[in-house]
């Protein structure tokens, strides 16, 4: 059946490609509302930097709202149309010591001390006009995907006040997002580093890249909005109903026309939370999609150029990247629908409310100064309103990127089933009849039995996919053993503690794994504290140390900088050899070690192994002969048995013997 194509994947094809270990991705309302709890209690962790913010973040609405619409009602009533200011009416309590101070106050000298509160409001809490305010924010240019919407949610900072307590709203917000965002950033990075080598495998790295970089940042809305919208609304509301009411008490439709916002709202959002939150997370996987498109391409570009792949790949990468972007399209438009349908709504209100008043400007019931002030006032009635209204609606975007963070931290860790710390080790390894059986239902080892000392160099043999690395992978509890038992000096692993079973077993892989570190730092990974003499004396122990100091900055050299791309594989995995053998473990497993040497370097190492191996065990996997030969114990496997086992001259001396068989077939010409 040919593979679907990318541009017509429907959401579970996308979920499916995006990563192999999160495979529920649709949730219902309890869930969402689950996934929004968890969320908030993320500010446990910042308390008082949330409840500072909190509080200046309500001041910067309740204080214009208090202080605003009224020295424009006194300049449109008492100024322009030159009411006297003895004659005042409809003003809130707190206002009327203002206007008792300026009773007999000529319009020049109420122009002057207006214009004087209007610059103490603005240097400290910026300037305002109908419906516009001087916020204070670090906001760069953005398009409407999650990629380019990032840096803001965890650099931008924002406050609707302007002046000194913006600033000062604004520096406390910048500080809590990137606290906020580092911590959680860290912990789910921490989490996909403890999954199990299983887990691992089916999880495209690009998609975990994705989640901590892009999803990760969404907990913000969540964090603030569920409190500071609920809370912070039905203040703000309550401040200018009750200020319209003291100032209008006649006229109490004001109120219940902004209301009526509420109901509306309400019922939009239940229709549509579900779509958003399935679209947010299409796009979502589509963009992870992308990401692991273009990280595996550039790790395999070598192999692209080789084979001539160019033009597949650039259709590959237009294919996934042309899905992210109708999925990204798709979010768009819903919400481009809902907003229409909100502005509808809330149009329809505000020319009933601007009627309404207009009528009773035109009946002599109110002044024009008194418009001025209401409208300010129908943005605070308004507005709250709405924010209530589409809250559940508005979150749910953002639950879509968290349900994908949570669900990469719940999922298990690599099982620590032990409890007990596993002593220095003396003696060995002990497997008995133990089997592997994946997740995925294939089996990799059936019955084997083997013993390893202490002391002694063990080759494990066979052809390709023989079992060779599954049955290493179950001494450091790789994975763990189906069947049987894996003992080390007499403990069952499976009862060990992982630190204190791999503090002990260092495992130098097949494919060199190196960081973009100098060379020094890569050496004594495992060692951190390793002084410069331990870390050449095993840099000479791999023989790459004469070759490291031949480079101009020598074991200063850094990793992926242009020097350092001239080194050959065989360098590489020396130096990842030089790393093994620095760790003081008891247990050094080297997987296809010589593979990328040359015979003379090839039989240094050897007989550098034999030597480390006098107070610890050496397991290699190997196929080439010159290295096993010179092992003390072979072990060779076969469709994940082991068929036998022994000396090499034992089993060389074997007329029909498996291993004298796979001598032949190397050395036949």
């Amino acid at each position: 059946m040919a593979e679907t194509e990318p541009s017509r994947l429907p959401d579970t094809g996308l979920d499916a490609r995006s990563s192999g270990i999160d495979v529920r991705t649709d949730i219902d309302y309890r869930e969402a509302a689950q996934i929004i709890a968890r969320s908030f209690e993320y500010i446990r962790f910042f308390t008082w930097r949330y409840i500072g913010k909190f509080v200046l973040k309500l001041g910067s609405y309740a204080l214009p709202l208090a202080l605003i619409p009224w020295p424009v009602k006194i300049l449109t009533d008492h100024v322009i149309l030159g009411i006297p200011i003895e004659e005042a009416t409809d003003y809130p309590t707190y206002v009327w010591p203002l206007i008792n101070a300026l009773h007999g106050s000529s319009t020049l000298e109420i122009i002057f001390w207006l214009a004087a509160i209007g610059i103490t409001l603005v240097v400290l809490i910026g300037s305002y006009t109908t419906g516009y305010e001087d916020e204070t924010e670090a906001g760069l240019a953005q398009g409407h995907d999650y990629a380019t919407q990032v840096e803001n949610k965890i650099h931008g900072g924002y406050s609707t006040a302007g002046g000194i307590y913006g600033y000062t709203e604004f520096k406390l917000d910048i500080r809590l997002l990137q606290s906020l965002n580092h911590t959680l950033r860290s912990q789910l990075f921490s989490r996909i580093g403890a999954l199990s080598m299983t887990q691992l495998e089916d999880q495209r790295i690009g998609d975990s890249i994705y989640r901590v970089m892009y999803d990760a940042p969404q907990i913000n809305e969540i964090f603030y909005e569920l409190t500071h919208t609920p809370i912070m609304s039905t203040v703000l509301y309550l401040q200018a109903v009750i200020t319209v009411l003291n100032a209008y008490p006649n006229n109490s439709e004001i109120f219940w026309m902004t209301l009526a916002v509420f109901p509306v709202w309400v019922t939009l959002s239940s229709l549509f939370s579900r779509p958003v939150r399935r679209r947010g997370q299409a796009a979502r996987a589509a963009g992870a999609i992308t990401t692991s498109t273009i990280e595996e391409g550039m790790d395999n570009v070598l192999a692209v150029q080789s084979l001539g792949g160019n033009a597949n790949e650039k259709e590959h990468f237009a294919g996934d990247s042309g899905e992210s972007f109708k999925r990204h399209r798709a979010v768009s438009l819903l919400w481009m629908f809902i907003s229409s349908f909100g502005s509808f709504v809330s149009n329809a209100v505000y020319w009933l409310f601007l009627a309404f008043i207009l009528t009773k400007v035109i009946d002599g019931d109110m002044t024009p100064g008194d418009l001025a002030a209401l409208l300010v006032y129908f943005g605070y009635l308004r507005g709250p309103m709405m924010s209530l209204s589409i809250l559940w609606v508005r979150l749910q975007d953002n639950v879509a990127g968290m349900r994908r963070v949570f669900a990469m931290m719940d999922l298990p860790a690599e099982d620590d089933l032990g409890s007990i710390d596993l002593p220095t080790i003396e003696n060995g390894v002990s497997i008995k009849h133990a089997g592997l059986v994946y997740p995925d239902g294939r089996r990799a080892l059936e019955d084997v039995s083997l013993d390893a000392r202490i002391g002694q160099i063990v080759a494990l043999v066979g052809p390709t996919g023989a079992g060779k690395t599954s049955l290493a992978y179950l001494i450091p509890r790789f994975h763990v053993a189906s069947e049987g038992e894996v003992r080390i000096d007499g403990h069952a692993v499976n009862q060990m503690t992982l630190q204190s079973l791999r503090s002990q077993i260092t495992y130098v892989f097949q494919e060199t794994q190196l960081f973009s570190d100098s060379i020094l730092d890569n050496i004594r990974y495992g060692k951190p504290d390793a002084t410069l003499e331990e870390v050449q004396a095993a840099a000479t122990t791999a023989g790459i140390h004469n070759f490291i100091q031949s480079l101009p900055d020598g074991y200063q050299t850094r990793l992926g900088s242009v020097t350092s791309s001239k080194l050959s594989v065989g360098q590489k995995q020396r130096i990842s050899i030089a790393r093994g053998l620095l760790r003081d473990s008891r247990i050094l497993i080297l997987d296809e070690p010589t593979s990328a040497l040359d015979p003379e370097t090839e039989q240094y190492l050897v007989r550098a192994l034999h030597e480390a191996a006098k107070n610890r065990l050496v397991i290699i996997i190997a196929h080439r002969l010159s290295t096993i030969a010179q092992s003390d114990h072979i072990v060779f496997l076969d469709e994940g048995r082991i068929l036998e086992q022994g000396p090499p001259a034992e089993l060389l001396s074997k007329t029909d013997g498996h291993y004298r068989r796979f001598v032949e077939l190397q050395t036949t010409t």
